[in-house]
């Protein structure tokens, strides 16, 4: 499903990523393990499309990087910023992805449940707590069904809720076909995968 081969990434003359290559398949969690700094955001971003690599190759269900129009439509994106909007509502932030998506508004409504920010939907992203805004920026992730779902230290800043949210995503994303890669730097959370790979001096081991 996700094939990276080859990928470097330097900023200025420092090289983050020299020669990573990595293959992940569908229902399969693989957890992108390293020191901090060590690059796993950046090749995330890199997967993601929001950054081009120096040299290599990313490709998603056979769609490559390079078209990332039909690579972000097939894939789920949370990073260390929620980047949400804050002046907007839980729903409307929601709405607002689903309707990127060309998704009908229930799609939103099931999304906050999954986050169990229905209670609070009406109110402004802008006063949620660290914990909700994760949820709901996991819920707009998984909003579109995506076939790649790509998580920045997901565990982070979750609350009880969210972690419980999350777990569930984890274990159940080969009965749903979806692959999961995430990064984390600790150990306990790179239990719930079904594979660890880890980043040092640029290269995956």
């Amino acid at each position: 499903m996700l094939r990276v081969a080859g990928v470097q990434k330097a900023f200025g003359l420092r090289p983050v990523l020299r020669d990573a290559s990595l293959m992940v398949e569908r229902g399969e969690v693989v957890a992108l393990t390293g020191d901090n700094g060590s690059g796993k955001t950046t090749l995330l971003r890199i997967v993601a499309t929001l950054l081009r690599p120096d040299a290599g190759e990313v490709a998603l269900d056979g769609f490559a990087a390079a078209d990332p129009h039909e690579v972000r439509a097939r894939l789920g994106y949370l990073g260390h910023d929620p980047a949400l909007y804050p002046e907007l509502t839980g729903r409307e932030n929601l709405r607002l992805w689903a309707r990127l998506h060309r998704l009908p508004d229930p799609a939103a409504e099931a999304g906050l449940a999954q986050a169990g920010l229905e209670g609070v939907a009406d109110d402004r992203a802008a006063v949620y707590s660290h914990g909700m805004l994760r949820r709901l920026a996991l819920a707009r992730a998984l909003l579109h069904d995506p076939t790649l779902l790509l998580l920045d230290e997901p565990f982070s800043g979750l609350d009880a809720q969210g972690t419980a949210a999350l777990e569930a995503v984890l274990a159940g994303a080969r009965e749903s076909g979806r692959a999961v890669l995430y990064a984390t730097h600790a150990r306990a959370a790179a239990a719930h995968a079904d594979r660890t790979v880890h980043l040092a001096g640029g290269v995956l081991e």
